[in-house]
Order: structure tokens, then sequence, then C-alpha cells
């Protein structure tokens, strides 16, 4: 009968060639990230770039997989000590701490996309923005933006008036001008202005106070202010108020934001740098995060499929020395995962 590996070699060659592939493999992964990295630096240069804060459910994933790696590292030993039935039940504990890790790598990917980084997303707002076209009044006061949020009487829109705000706006968001007809909209508190004109609704149409009816063009500007609107952004597609949720730079200088006008060393951004944001109206920076947080949570993936493998093994596996190979190759590629970790946190905390 033909002998397979584990029987035909020493455990000395057995241990130097299953480590010597891990490490093969170990070496490719960190040249591609070594080249993700470099490019998201290379790529900050001459350009607008958004950072945002890290999440808390990435730190408590980090949390998790340094704990897995001392888990995975006391499972090895066991092995090498012939406390088989310690090992497994440690290999079993660092496979579930490598589902916690992804479980909140994906909590996290959440919370970033609520706050508006999505996979691919603009910067600022430029269609729907408001006080282009249209303004609205609140028991006959201006509602404000600054800094990219609404304000009424100085005081920031929060809670039950942010929510009336939304609702008031949120009639409004139809398809098509002549969706609205036979709708029953409801002004309450609130006045809807075009061109700083107040614009009534009767029966089913905008009336302007010359008697026009509001053409599809303009209500179409309307309910792109609708969307800005129900999607908590005013200025910006990020969330919240830049300097404090967020921060934009151009050519790793950090810009201010006075008065809705975009301030580059003090000074009101140039009609050309407004322009070149415009043309390029597009957050890389957090295209670049997904790319190399999901590339490494892939790689955390093979890990999990490598620690099922040994954790099945592992019950069937009645030698002890062939279960501690086995974790001392794996157990080298896991921890390789939880130190790449640490550095693309790092490198994001620092730089994004």
């Amino acid at each position: 009968m033909k002998k397979n590996f584990d029987d035909s070699y020493p455990v000395e060659v057995q241990t130097k060639v299953k480590r010597n592939l891990v490490w093969v493999v170990i070496l490719s992964i960190t040249m591609m990230f070594a080249g993700f990295t470099s490019a998201y630096i290379v790529s900050m240069g001459d350009s607008f770039w958004v950072k945002v804060d890290i999440p808390r459910e990435f730190f408590i994933s980090t949390a998790i997989i340094v704990l897995s790696s001392l888990v995975l590292f006391l499972a090895h030993k066991a092995a090498k000590s012939n406390q088989l039935k310690k090992a497994r039940m440690l290999i079993v504990a660092t496979l579930l701490l490598g589902i916690g890790f992804g479980t909140f790598q994906f909590l996290g990917y959440k919370a970033l996309v609520k706050s508006g980084a999505h996979w691919v997303t603009h910067i600022i707002v430029d269609d729907g923005r408001y006080g282009d076209y249209y303004e609205i009044k609140k028991g006959g006061e201006y509602l404000t933006v600054e800094n990219n949020q609404y304000y009424f009487k100085g005081e920031k829109l929060e809670g039950e008036d942010k929510e009336a705000f939304k609702s008031f706006a949120a009639q409004f968001n139809v398809p098509l001008l002549e969706d609205l007809k036979g709708k029953n909209i409801s002004y309450g508190e609130f006045t809807l202005l075009y061109k700083s004109e107040p614009l009534n609704f009767m029966d089913g149409e905008f009336i302007r106070p010359n008697g026009e009816r509001l053409e599809e063009l303009d209500f179409q500007r309307l309910r792109q202010l609708v969307q800005n609107i129900e999607d908590d952004r005013a200025d910006f597609f990020m969330q919240g108020e830049m300097g404090k949720d967020f921060r934009l730079f151009y050519n790793g200088n950090e810009l201010d934001y006075h008065e809705r006008t975009l301030m580059y060393k003090g000074q009101p951004l140039s009609a050309n740098l407004q322009n070149k944001l415009l043309r390029g109206n597009t957050d890389m920076s957090t295209a670049y995060f997904y790319v190399i947080t999901i590339l490494h949570l892939l790689h955390v993936v093979v890990g999990l499929i490598m620690l099922i493998y040994m954790s099945v093994r592992s019950y069937s596996e009645e030698n002890a020395y062939k279960m501690a190979i086995s974790l001392g190759a794996g157990s080298i590629f896991w921890h390789f995962l939880g130190v790449l970790w640490l550095y693309l946190l790092l490198f994001l905390l620092f730089i994004h």
C-alpha cells in the first residue's frame, strides 16, 4: 500500500516542508498588502481625500483576533505536551473567536455605510444642495445650514424637530411630478420656497406666486434635495460635522469649512480647485479602506477554513505529534493574519 506524506517522512522533514509552504504564502500576501498601502499613500497626493473615524467595531475585532492567536498558541502547546483533549477544545475556541472577528468586521462596515462612507461615494453635494433653488421655513423662520447640519433659530435640528422636518420633505419624494396628483400634501408649520418665493401646492400641482406651475426639471431638483434631507446630508455626503466626524484634505493639507465655503490654507478654495473637486467628486480613500480590509477578511476566511479542517481532524487524530505539526504550520498563518491586521489598523488609524 502506498504511504501518504505523513507516514513517509520523518517528523522534522514534515514540519520543515509545511512551514516553508506557509512562509511562501505569507511572503506573497505581505507583498500584496505592501503594494496596496503604498498605492494608498501615493493616491493621496494632489487629490481630495476624506478621512473618517474608524468604527469601534473594528477595535473590538482587533481584541478578538489577538485573543484567538493566544488561544491557538496554547492549543499548539497542549498538542506538543500530548494533551489532545485540551488541544481540541482550544482549536474549536480559536475557530469561534475567528468567526467573532469576522462578525465584528461586518458590523464595522455597517457602521461605515450608516455614516455615509459607501464603497463608492461622493464628497460634496452638488445636485439638490439646500439654498441653490429651494429653501424651507419653519414658523416663518428660515432653516439654515451650518457645517453639514440643519439649524433653526441657531439651534441644530435634532430629535422630534428633525423627524418632523424629514417627514415634511418625504412627502415630495416621488419619481415624477405627476405622481403627486391625488396626494394629500400637508405643509403644517413648514413653508417651501423656490428661488426665495413661497411655493403652494394646489390640486396636485406646485403654484408659484405669479401663477406659474412648477416644471418637471425644477421638481427633480426638489426631489434631489428631499433625498439629501432623508439621507441626513446637507453639503457633504458624509454624515455629521466636518472636522468632528470626518475631515477633508487636499494634497495632504486639511481643509476648513466656514459659512458653507471650503477654506484651503486660510483662504476660500480657488475656482480651479473647486472645479477639480466637482470633476473628481468621488472619495477614493473609502474605496481603499474597503479594499484593504475586505482583502484581509477574505484571508481570514481562508484561515477559518483551515481551522475548521484542523478542528475536524483533531477529533479523528490520535497521534499528538501529527496534530502538533499541523497546528505549528497553521498557527504561523493565523498569527500572521493577526499581526497583519494590527499593521493595517495602525496604518488606517494614522493615515486614513
